[in-house]
């Protein structure tokens, strides 16, 4: 016991359990809202049929308030300090969460508006979470393997994902599709993240970096004797105060991330170029929709769903392959990979697809389709997990330095929220007109999203921040993006030896290796 004791009451492990809980509370988002939409009640009270693109776009509007709830807690990260803006957006996802819950409660008129308003307002907190969590994670994290540390947390996502599900699922059946606590009971249960974060946040220390550049150096040691213990926290000091030296002399800002021709630029579109690709293997669909696919393959509703909760659960132990392998492998193969993966599962499921909706006609039985089309599901699932999920949010952390990381964290949220907005909006409307020639299309985004991944993408594992840039340096100085042209393609792979002569590699601290 002593040891669990002493294990929880470190400051290292807090920040980890912290960091995970507030990426759980975007994924249980996702599975919250997949079976609220086929309530008949959720429906009736919001006026809308189960048809409707409306559906959609109740769904698809949280992610514009994430995109601009991103630039806002960035702004008020980097002003007053990365506990505030954490604490103030998940003050913000309870109201919007709150809103959600209400609408419609006693009430017809105005349900269908509030519930937008609290969705927005809701995508408004949880796109800041996104965006300032991982800067403020990786200031506090000297742990080597950067990939596997993410990849870790980025499980609890799913571990959010299937909890909402398995509550949608338990009320549902209970209650059923006709009672309005079926899917208000999901809503107000995800109050416990938020207000559980916001009770424990007080126990953790403010970025020491963000300290240094506000120049409170005997704030910054505070945190960092509490991080590290007295031992380690002068050199820690000493390192931050030469990064903050180097890197203040270097003004960086919007206009030189966003725009061609741009100091950053490069930087911008790759980390852009991620949040797309990503969204373009469909996962977002098949998150929010899962129930819907297995119905089109041919299972009643009831089955369907418990199929669904079964995917999401092979989704969150799948996960492990990828803390197991992203720092082995690297990100851009198991991206390329992945994207190369989920697209033959896509084709398989149009083949299934198209079968199922005919299999009265051509006399085939219906479980010879149901099975191998869900098998493929359940595979496509998985590999998004293993080779995108984290890999987006991780790499924009190893190519911008401390001075537009929030900037460069913000653009990888915004372009998230538009790219899953878009996603999420036009998924039903495909689903009510292609049926299931939906997956020949993800089939084909995912050959684009492996392809542009693989010709300008670079693999930034194995690398510490100095050699990521060196990158974008040589291919400034090449005049192309492709990596197979930038410095012979070394970019193509990790390094093949482990860098000596001191030079910080995977496994270097982040504070030491920022300040190198």
């Amino acid at each position: 016991m002593s040891f669990v004791k002493k294990y929880l009451s470190d400051k290292k492990t807090e920040v980890v359990l912290f960091s995970s809980t507030a990426i759980a509370l975007y994924g249980y988002d996702q599975g919250m809202m997949s079976l609220i939409n086929t309530n008949y009640d959720y429906l009736d009270t919001m006026g809308i049929s189960e048809e409707s693109p409306l559906v959609g776009v109740i769904v698809s509007v949280y992610y514009l308030g994430c995109a601009v709830g991103a630039v806002l807690a960035s702004y008020l990260g980097d002003a007053q300090g990365r506990k505030p803006s954490i604490f103030v957006c998940l003050a913000v996802t309870t109201l919007g969460n709150l809103l959600m819950f209400i609408a419609g409660l006693g009430f017809s008129r105005g349900a269908l508006a509030l519930m937008f308003i609290g969705r927005i307002v809701m995508g408004l907190g949880v796109g800041g979470i996104d965006a300032v969590i991982p800067v403020y994670s990786s200031e506090l994290n000297e742990e080597g393997g950067r990939g596997k540390a993410l990849a870790q947390e980025f499980q609890a996502n799913i571990f959010g994902l299937n909890m909402a599900f398995a509550i949608n699922l338990g009320v549902t059946n209970a209650l059923g599709k006709t009672n309005q606590w079926a899917w208000r009971i999901p809503i107000i249960v995800m109050q416990i993240y938020p207000v559980l974060l916001m009770s424990f946040i007080y126990r953790l220390p403010e970025s020491p970096r963000w300290w240094i550049f506000h120049d409170r150096e005997n704030d910054a040691r505070v945190s960092l004797v509490e991080i590290y213990g007295d031992d380690e926290a002068t050199e820690k000091l000493d390192g931050l105060k030469e990064a903050a030296k180097e890197e203040s002399a270097v003004s960086i800002g919007y206009s030189d991330m966003i725009f061609p021709g741009g100091q950053q630029f490069h930087e911008t579109m790759v980390t852009v170029m991620g949040q797309v690709n990503q969204a373009l293997t469909g996962y977002g669909a098949v998150s929010v929709y899962g129930a819907q696919i297995f119905e089109l393959l041919g299972f009643d509703v009831s089955t369907a769903e418990y199929l669904t909760q079964g995917n999401y659960i092979s989704y969150f132990f799948l996960m492990t392959f990828a803390w197991i392998l992203i720092d082995r492998v690297g990100r851009r193969f198991l991206m390329v990979t992945g994207a190369f993966g989920i697209a033959v599962c896509f084709i398989i499921l149009t083949v299934m697809g198209g079968l199922a909706m005919n299999c009265n006609k051509l006399g085939i039985p219906n479980m010879a389709v149901s099975v191998p089309g869900s098998i493929a599901l359940f595979v496509a699932t998985g590999l998004f997990g293993i080779g995108w999920l984290a890999q987006v949010w991780l790499i924009p952390t190893e190519i911008f330095p401390s001075t537009s990381r929030a900037q460069g964290s913000a653009i990888s949220v915004i372009v998230w929220g538009l790219a899953n907005f878009t996603v999420t909006l036009v998924t039903p409307i495909l689903f009510n007109n292609l049926n299931y020639w939906i997956f020949l299309v993800f089939a084909v985004t995912n050959l684009f999203a492996g392809w542009w991944t693989w010709v300008y993408s670079p693999e930034t594992g194995g690398r510490s921040f100095e050699d990521n840039q060196q990158f974008f340096t040589e291919s400034k100085e090449s005049n192309t993006w492709r990596v197979s042209r930038v410095k012979g393609g070394e970019y193509r792979h990790m390094p093949r030896e482990k860098e000596g002569n001191g030079v910080a590699t995977e496994e270097s601290p982040l504070l030491r290796r920022d300040g190198a």
